[in-house]
C-alpha cells in the first residue's frame, strides 16, 4: 500500500544564489532499497548510506521498501551534503515517523553523520540568506551552525545537534537543542580578521603617495604603484584596507556569504573590508574563481569584495589572469559558466597592482646607487605584460620613489589610519547624498555617460586640459571618464561642491598624465 508523497524544503546554492528544493519521498512495492535523482553530484548521491545509516542508529530505520527521493525541481544539478536533513526527514515522513506539518515550510540545512549527528554544510550563511530571500520565514541548521546562522535577521532559527532532535522538534516533543551541547563538537577554523596593527602612519617619507591612496579609498578606484625595490609598495597597499570605511550591512551579508562558501565558520558577520593578496604563482582558478559539479569556489577577486585585492609584482602573474580582470573591474561580477553550472559571484573591489620599473628593479631610479642592467627591450617587455586594456582600467597610475635617509627622518606626525578613514568616510557621505536616487554611491561605480550628461557636465574652462588629451588620443573615453570619477573623490575630499580645473588636472596627474 503506497504511503504517498512526503516532501521537505530545501535550499541550493549556486555560487551566492538560492532555489527552493523541495525533496520529495515516495514508497513503492519493490524490493528494499533508495535512490536519489534530480541531478545530485556525488556527494550528494552518497546521502542514501548516510540517511539509512544514521535513521537506523536512532532507533527509527527507514522503510524496508523500496524509497524514491527526487529533489525538485530536477533540471537543476545539485551539490554538496547540505540536503542530508531534507532527505532523512522527508524519508522518515514517508516512512511514517515524522509528521508533515511544518516540513515544506521549514528550509532543512545539513550534513548528517554515520551516527545521526548534525554538521555544518559549506556555505552555510549563504544558504540562510537565500532561505529569507526565498520567503522562508524558518530554517533548521545543525547546533555547531546556530550562532552562524542567527546573524542573518528575519528569520528563525531551529537549531537541532542530532537527527533526533531534528525529528523531536517536528514532533512537538520539546524545545530546540541546547546551544552548550556544541561546546563538546571540534572547532572549525575561525573567519580571517584584517591585522589591526597596520597602519598607514608606519608609511613615511610619502606624503603624495599617501594622498593618492586616501583619494583611492574614496571614490574605490582602482591603483597601480611602480617603484624600485624598499620604495613601499607593499606597505602603502596593505595599509589601504585599513584607511576604508566598516562595511555597510548589505555589504556585511555579502562578504561574510562568500567567507561561508569558503568552509569558513562565522561566529560574527565580516564588518571590515577583506584584504586579498594572492602569489603570482597561484592559478587562474583560485585568482579569478572558478566551479564545476562539485560546487562554485571564490577566488580571490570574489574574496576581496567591498575590499581591497592586492596583486605584488604583478607583471610575474600570468598573461590570463591579468586578462581575466577586465570584465569584473567593469562590471562589478564575475562569472563562471560550466557544462551545467553558470554562477555569478560579486566582485566590487579595489584593485592595487605593485610591480618593479624592470626585472632588476633599478630603473628610472636615480637615486640608486645601483644602475640598471636591463635592456630598453627587456625594461618594455617586462611592464608590457601588463596590457593596455587592464591599465586603460587604472585610475591612479603612481610612481613611487625611494625614500632617502632624510624624508625618514624628518619631523612631523603622520596621519593613522583612523584620521584618514574619517576623511574617507565624509567624502563618501558627500557622494552618496549626491548619488541618492541613482543605483551608484560611490564615484567608482558611476558611468562615464551619466557624469559628461547634461545635469553633472562640467564646464569647459574645468575640463580643458582632458578635452586636449581625448583630441590627441592621449586619451581614451574610458580614460577620460575615469579622470571625472577621480576629480569627483577629489573634490568631496576637499569638501567642494564640485570638481574644478585644478581637480582635474589632478586626477589626470595621479593618472600618469601631464598636466
Amino acid at each position: 500500500m503506497s504511503r504517498g508523497v512526503r516532501r521537505a524544503a530545501a535550499v541550493a546554492l549556486t555560487g551566492l544564489q538560492g532555489t527552493r528544493v523541495m525533496v520529495e519521498a515516495a514508497v513503492s512495492h519493490q524490493l528494499p532499497g533508495m535512490t536519489i535523482i534530480g541531478l545530485p553530484d556525488a556527494a550528494l548521491a552518497e546521502a542514501k548510506q548516510r540517511v539509512r545509516t544514521a535513521s537506523a542508529q536512532v532507533g527509527l530505520p527507514i522503510s524496508d521498501r523500496f524509497v524514491t527521493v527526487n529533489l525538485a525541481p530536477a533540471s537543476l544539478p545539485k551539490q554538496g551534503s547540505g540536503f542530508d536533513l531534507a532527505i532523512a526527514l522527508a524519508v522518515l515522513s514517508a516512512s511514517e515517523h515524522v509528521p508533515t506539518a511544518k516540513l515544506a515550510e521549514t528550509a532543512h540545512i545539513g550534513e548528517l553523520g554515520l551516527d545521526g549527528s548534525l554538521r555544518r554544510p559549506v556555505g552555510l550563511l549563504g544558504a540562510v540568506i537565500a532561505a529569507r530571500e526565498l520567503s522562508f520565514s524558518r530554517v533548521m541548521v545543525p547546533l555547531e551552525a546556530a550562532a552562524e546562522a542567527r546573524l542573518v535577521p528575519g528569520i528563525e532559527v531551529v537549531a537541532a545537534d542530532t537527527l533526533l532532535d531534528a525529528i523531536a522538534w517536528h514532533r512537538g516533543e520539546g524545545p530546540p537543542a541546547d546551544q552548550d551541547r556544541a561546546a563538546a563538537r571540534s572547532p572549525r577554523p575561525p573567519a580571517p580578521q584584517p591585522d589591526s596593527d597596520a597602519d598607514m602612519s608606519d608609511v613615511v617619507g610619502q606624503e603624495e603617495a599617501v594622498e593618492a591612496m586616501v583619494v583611492a579609498a574614496a571614490g574605490r578606484h582602482h591603483v597601480s604603484l611602480i617603484g624600485p625595490p624598499g620604495s613601499g609598495k607593499t606597505l602603502l597597499a596593505t595599509r589601504l584596507a585599513g584607511i576604508l570605511p566598516d562595511l555597510s550591512p548589505p555589504e556585511s551579508l555579502v562578504a561574510s556569504s562568500i567567507a561561508s562558501l569558503s568552509d569558513v565558520a562565522l561566529d560574527t558577520l565580516v564588518t571590515r573590508p577583506p584584504f586579498e593578496s594572492p602569489h603570482h604563482t597561484a592559478s587562474s582558478a583560485a585568482v579569478i574563481s572558478t566551479g564545476d559539479a562539485r560546487g562554485i569556489r571564490p577566488g580571490s577577486i570574489s574574496r576581496a569584495s567591498y575590499g581591497v585585492l592586492f596583486m605584488d609584482e604583478a607583471p610575474e602573474f600570468g598573461r590570463v589572469i591579468l586578462d581575466d580582470l577586465r570584465e569584473p573591474l567593469e562590471s562589478g561580477t564575475v562569472t563562471i559558466s560550466r557544462a551545467r553550472i553558470h554562477a555569478s559571484l560579486p566582485a566590487k573591489l579595489q584593485l592595487v597592482l605593485a610591480a618593479n620599473p624592470c626585472p632588476c628593479g633599478n630603473a628610472g631610479s636615480p637615486e640608486t646607487a645601483l644602475s640598471c642592467t636591463c635592456t630598453p627591450h627587456t625594461r618594455m617587455r617586462y611592464l608590457g605584460r601588463l596590457s593596455g586594456p587592464l591599465t586603460d582600467r587604472i585610475d591612479l597610475r603612481l610612481t613611487v620613489r625611494r625614500v632617502s635617509s632624510l624624508a625618514a627622518t624628518s619631523a612631523g606626525r603622520s596621519p593613522t589610519s583612523a584620521d584618514l578613514r574619517e576623511r574617507v568616510i565624509a567624502a563618501r557621505a558627500r557622494a552618496s547624498a549626491r548619488l541618492r536616487g541613482t543605483p551608484w554611491t560611490l564615484n567608482g561605480e558611476v558611468p562615464g555617460e551619466w557624469l559628461r550628461g547634461e545635469s553633472m557636465r562640467l564646464p569647459h574652462s574645468a575640463t580643458t586640459t582632458i578635452d586636449r588629451a581625448l583630441a590627441l588620443g592621449a586619451l581614451t573615453v574610458r580614460g577620460y571618464d575615469r579622470i571625472l570619477r577621480v576629480a569627483w573623490s577629489i573634490s568631496d575630499l576637499a569638501g567642494a561642491a564640485r570638481p574644478g580645473r585644478s581637480e582635474v588636472a589632478q586626477a589626470l596627474a595621479l593618472r600618469g598624465g601631464a598636466t
